[in-house]
Order: structure tokens, then sequence, then C-alpha cells
């Protein structure tokens, strides 16, 4: 089929490239005239992506109109908060049969949307497909065994998205909690940054297990709360995601958390820096959202008064640690 993929970031890149090795007629669409020049002439995005070798047939463009042209498969890779204008953007070009992917992890800002809720709005009338689970995109770009999953609403709209990118070992798994996905994978973006905080006080592995297993009892209670199905944080998008992120390196919201653990202040440890730790606006959103809806987050609470709040970080285990004492489980 052909493909265009929206945002050529190293996510967008990477699943672009891997369009194009499965066959598909794929153009990307990139904000940046260097970037588009470089992947045109030099197969290689050095920006985002650089030192993968990225596929002959793939092709870039600084217009949307020529990426969207005919494209029965539209994969949205922008950062979340540019998502929504870039989106509109490009809306009238879109085919009227075009399957939307929505790979972008986040929750906006104000409307405290679901990044494929933020599609639907833009390009109504589409099937829209969330795409998630544990992926550094340098590992996907290297074509190292990965398995994420394709959440919809629509059986047949998932199993498209899941037919079109398997291969090259990529394994796409379909799902139809598109709440559960959607959120774990926004969410973990946020306990990584604790992690990263935790490693940077210095501590070990037993308090970054302790924040990841508790990080993710609290994803999976707001979750529930949205309507979410518990089962789906033990998958892909939700363990799995979290697991990656807390501890690869190449997590850029774990890298966060650890300067800041480290003393680090947030405008320093962003500086200079274009790739975006997603993280951060999520835990503004998530915080607003757990207030909405009366669900308790500690460590959430915590990184937000770290990150917006001026909160000193080497105190913040030992007051979570401080909390009243309660069942493992919810009563």
């Amino acid at each position: 089929m052909r493909a265009a993929v929206i945002g050529a970031g190293a996510w967008g890149t990477a699943l672009a490239d891997l369009l194009a090795r499965n066959g598909h007629e794929t153009v990307l669409w990139a904000l940046e005239h260097d970037v588009a020049a470089s992947i045109n002439a030099d197969r290689e995005n050095r920006r985002f992506l650089a030192g993968h070798r990225l596929a002959a047939a793939l092709r870039a463009t600084t217009a949307q109109p020529d990426a969207l042209a005919g494209a029965e498969l539209v994969v949205y890779a922008a950062p979340s908060n540019h998502l929504r204008h870039i989106t509109a953007e490009g809306a009238s070009c879109i085919p009227e049969r075009s399957t939307l992917v929505v790979a972008t992890k986040g929750i906006e800002r104000g409307s405290l949307a679901l990044m494929t809720s933020v599609v639907e709005a833009e390009v109504p009338g589409r099937s829209v497909v969330g795409l998630s689970g544990p992926s550094f995109a340098a590992e996907v770009a290297a074509r190292q065994p990965t398995a994420v999953v394709a959440a919809s609403r629509e059986p047949a709209a998932a199993i498209v998205v899941q037919s079109a990118f398997s291969g090259h070992g990529f394994r796409v798994y379909t799902n139809d909690d598109v709440i559960g996905v959607e959120l774990a994978g926004a969410l973990k973006n946020v306990i990584a940054v604790a992690s990263g905080v935790v490693e940077g006080v210095g501590l070990g592995f037993n308090s970054r297990a302790a924040l990841i297993t508790r990080g993710l009892h609290e994803m999976r209670r707001l979750g529930v709360a949205l309507g979410a199905h518990p089962a789906t944080f033990a998958g892909l998008a939700g363990v799995g995601d979290l697991v990656l992120t807390c501890t690869g390196a190449l997590s850029r919201n774990r890298a966060l958390g650890v300067e800041l653990g480290r003393g680090v202040s947030l405008a320093d440890a962003l500086a200079g820096k274009e790739t975006v730790a997603e993280g951060v606006p999520t835990t503004a959103s998530a915080m607003e959202l757990a207030v909405k809806l009366d669900v308790d987050m500690p460590i959430v609470q915590m990184v937000y008064r770290i990150l917006f709040e001026g909160h000193e970080a080497a105190r913040a285990v030992p007051e979570l640690m401080a909390r009243e004492l309660r069942p493992e489980r919810d009563l």
C-alpha cells in the first residue's frame, strides 16, 4: 500500500524505514529541510537517527500534501504538543479511505485528550489505530526483534496495521483497549523520569524495582478510572514499555530524571536538546487527570513537584517511603 509518515524524528524515521522495507511505497514528512535532504541524498537521518542506513525506496518531503497524496496508511509520529496542529494542517489532503495510525505517546495539555482522540477530532470519519509498546527507534532501525501493540475499536483496522508493519523482526499484536494501550504508553514516561531520579540520587536496584512496580500500579489505577482494562497494563504497552523506558540507556525520560536527581534544574537539563522528553508535559496532564478523577498517584505527584515546583529530588524517595502504610492491593 502507499503510506505516509508524518514526523521525521527518530521514531517516525524508524517506522517509515520499516514500512519501506516491508515493500510499501512510503513517503516521510519532515518539518526540517535538512532532514529531508539528508534522507533523500544520503539515505540517513543525520539529525535524529544518525548511523542507520535507510531503505533505498524511502522518500522524504517537507510538504504534507505531497506525503499524503493517495496514502492508504497515514502514520503520525509528531511530538504530542504539536500533533493537533500538524494533523489539522494536512487533514484536507487525507484520502477518505485512509487508515490513521497514531505512534505519538502523550496526553494533550488542556483537553487531556489521548493522542488517538486528537487525530480523530481533526480527521473525522477514518479508522484510527494507536501503536505502542517497548520500542527504541534506534533498535527498530537496526532491525532488532521488537514487539508492539496496535489498538483500535475497529478490529479490521488493527489487523491492517498489524499486517503492514509486521516483518523484519517487528511483530505486532492487536488489542481493542485503546484507552489502556495509549494511557500506558503516555504514563510510562512519567514513571521513567522518576526511575531516573532514583538513579540520579544514588539509590540502587531495590529502590528502582519498587518504584517501577508501584508506578505500574498507579498507571493501572488511573487507567481503570478512565475505562481501560486492567490486564492491558500487564502487556507490551504496559509493563513491557515501562520496564524498557525506566531501565534502558536510550530512554530520554530516564536520562532526564538522572540529571534532575543529580541536582540539575529542569531548564538546564532540557537546554540544547532537540529531542523531546514526553514525560515532562505528560506529568502535568497526568496530575490534572488524577485530581479530576480523585485517583491517588503519589509517584506522579512527586515527579510533578520536582519538575514544576522546584522540590528537591533527594527528598523525594524518603518522603514516598514515609507515607502511611497500606495494603499492596486496593481495597
